[in-house]
């Protein structure tokens, strides 16, 4: 029996993010069915980590994910925009050697320092949180 593990993002990307990441991180939360065009997924390393799977998700209130474009303040120029994600979702523990590879294409792209989620064993209490700073993230011991 596999190891289950809560995996929760929460975070915000800059405005600027390139238009590659942004198209994989659509891919991983589900919301590109199809690999995107001039994407390599030879190594399967754009397949959808962090899409729901209500129908085997262990989670109370099932998997969340959510991107979306907000407006985080204002400047003397306009609104100040950046991209809300989170994801909360239940993985096998064979999915979490692909952590270190998601948070590494985060991690550039986050707009603000400090927690940028965690994972749990689901029937634990121990949280491991990782937080982002200068275009990486803490080190992290993943199971």
């Amino acid at each position: 029996m596999s190891d289950r593990y809560e995996v929760v993002f929460s975070c915000l990307l800059r405005d600027d993010t390139p238009a590659s990441v942004m198209t994989a991180v659509r891919r991983h939360l589900g919301m590109d069915a199809e690999c995107p065009e001039g994407l390599d997924d030879d190594e399967g390393q754009l397949s959808p980590l962090l899409a729901p799977d209500n129908h085997h998700s262990r989670l109370p209130g099932g998997d969340v994910v959510s991107l979306r474009r907000t407006v985080q303040g204002f400047t003397s120029s306009g609104a100040r925009y950046e991209w809300e994600l989170f994801a909360r979702n239940d993985w096998v523990d064979d999915s979490m050697l692909c952590l270190r590879g998601l948070l590494d294409l985060i991690a550039p792209q986050v707009a603000r320092s400090g927690y940028g989620g965690h994972f749990r064993d689901i029937d634990g209490t121990a949280v491991t949180v990782f937080t982002f700073r200068d275009g990486t993230y803490e080190p992290i011991g993943i199971p």
